[in-house]
């Protein structure tokens, strides 16, 4: 069921629903952008190779993807069994706390080979953390969304996460500005992770005031606490698959062009600290400027053509945007124009995303599904992202495999997403799933 509350109760569910993105993402731009710091002091022992201990930093990355999927599952359950304003509140605490821990960590040349295992550590409770937040989130925003408002609302979690990644390039610039190399790597790329715990006190005091969703209310109230038949939990096993293959171009290339650049500028290009950093912010620009207008976009056309779009110009235009940046005689300007196209291409995917994943899980599952599809992919395709395309150029010495990974993946999406509805966003939410219960005592599925 989508409502439409008082103006305040719905400012209050897209903040509260969104606020927590922010920091995730601002905490994994903030990691991704600093990789060749935190190399160097987590990865990369005296004598070592940089590139190896880039490609370790990228792994222990990749290596927190992977347990996205769990948290989705296990804080999927407990949103679709008691609610997403508790399941949301305790994900915020375990995220803000772990980012914290980040910049109070050890480095190798205080407790040796103990390091690493610590920084990989944290960054497993922060994928378990993550892994629940986006399906709450995205089931916050899209159930108190009014009619015909649904793509815009959930558009609103992209948004903030294009918001938590320009605050993470954000920072990392002003600090690689206000301090020497020396200091940058030496202490000053703790603040970054230190400012979590007062941001995510801020967004506490908004989740503590959320109201629950009326579908949940409503749903909770008819079925208790009601498990789903067989049927309805293959259906949603297959919803989830094809959820996952939906989202993956948008995944590959978000990451790609908005986290991984700067280190492919530095070690591949021999860009700058600076002169990366300034090219992820213009392509996070580009991402945040398309998202809301593809959600609202999505909402008066559909779903379909819209991410369709965007996955076919990802596909597309890989290669021609990544040569340019590769050509030294391009200009700054023209360089400019392509990050920030880069960014927006992958915008017009993950405007209307949240929505599309949302209308394809009844509300009993919502929380679980959406979040299981979407860690999932992002397990694969976005966190493994840095670790291929690294060693990749390393093992080949071939500049363009960027171009390649995001052209793969972005033509995989358009197939999957040729196989959506075009009316989907016409409709009411599901409320329930499209095999009525023989048995609501027959096993219980993980999406519930």
């Amino acid at each position: 069921m989508s409502a439409s509350l008082p103006g305040p109760a719905t400012r209050r569910a897209l903040l509260a629903g969104s606020v927590g993105n922010l920091i995730e993402w601002y905490e994994f731009g903030v990691y991704g952008f600093f990789a060749t710091v935190i190399a160097a002091n987590f990865f990369t022992p005296e004598g070592g190779s940089a590139l190896e201990g880039l490609v370790k930093t990228y792994a222990s990355f990749g290596l927190a993807f992977f347990f996205r999927p769990i948290g989705a599952a296990v804080f999927g359950s407990v949103g679709d069994r008691i609610g997403r304003r508790p399941t949301l509140i305790l994900v915020l605490l375990l995220m803000t706390g772990a980012t914290t821990l980040i910049g109070l960590l050890p480095t190798y040349d205080t407790v040796g080979a103990a390091a690493p295992w610590l920084l990989t550590l944290v960054r497993i409770l922060q994928g378990l953390s993550a892994g629940g937040e986006f399906g709450g989130a995205v089931s916050i925003m899209t159930e108190f969304a009014p009619p015909g408002r649904r793509g815009l609302y959930g558009a609103w979690q992209s948004f903030t996460v294009a918001l938590g990644l320009l605050a993470g390039a954000g920072t990392a610039a002003v600090l690689a500005t206000a301090l020497s190399e020396e200091a940058l790597r030496d202490w000053g790329w703790r603040l970054p992770f230190l400012l979590a715990l007062p941001i995510g006190l801020s967004a506490l005091w908004l989740r503590l005031r959320l109201e629950e969703t009326p579908s949940f209310r409503e749903t909770s109230g008819r079925t208790g606490a009601a498990r789903l038949p067989v049927a309805a939990r293959r259906e949603a096993a297959r919803a989830v698959l094809l959820g996952a293959g939906r989202v993956m171009g948008w995944a590959a290339a978000g990451y790609t062009f908005l986290v991984v650049m700067p280190s492919y500028l530095q070690s591949t290009l021999d860009a700058t600290f600076r002169q990366a950093l300034i090219a992820t912010v213009v392509a996070n620009a580009g991402f945040a400027a398309a998202i809301l207008p593809a959600g609202l976009l999505s909402d008066r056309i559909g779903r379909r053509p819209v991410m369709l779009t965007g996955a076919a110009l990802i596909t597309v235009l890989a290669f021609p945007l990544l040569n340019l940046l590769q050509d030294p005689g391009s200009s700054a300007l023209a360089q400019g124009v392509a990050v920030f196209v880069a960014g927006a291409v992958v915008g017009l995917m993950a405007g209307p995303g949240p929505a599309m994943l949302a209308e394809m899980f009844p509300t009993r599952v919502r929380y679980t599904g959406l979040g299981l599809a979407y860690a999932l992919s992002n397990a694969v395709f976005s966190g493994c992202a840095g670790l291929i395309i690294t060693e990749a150029i390393k093992r080949t010495g071939e500049a363009d495999i960027p171009a390649y990974y995001v052209a793969v993946t972005g033509a995989l999406s358009v197939i999957a997403l040729a196989t959506l509805r075009g009316d989907t966003h016409r409709g009411t939410l599901r409320e329930e799933e499209r095999h009525p219960p023989r048995d609501e005592t027959e096993e219980e599925t993980p999406c519930a």
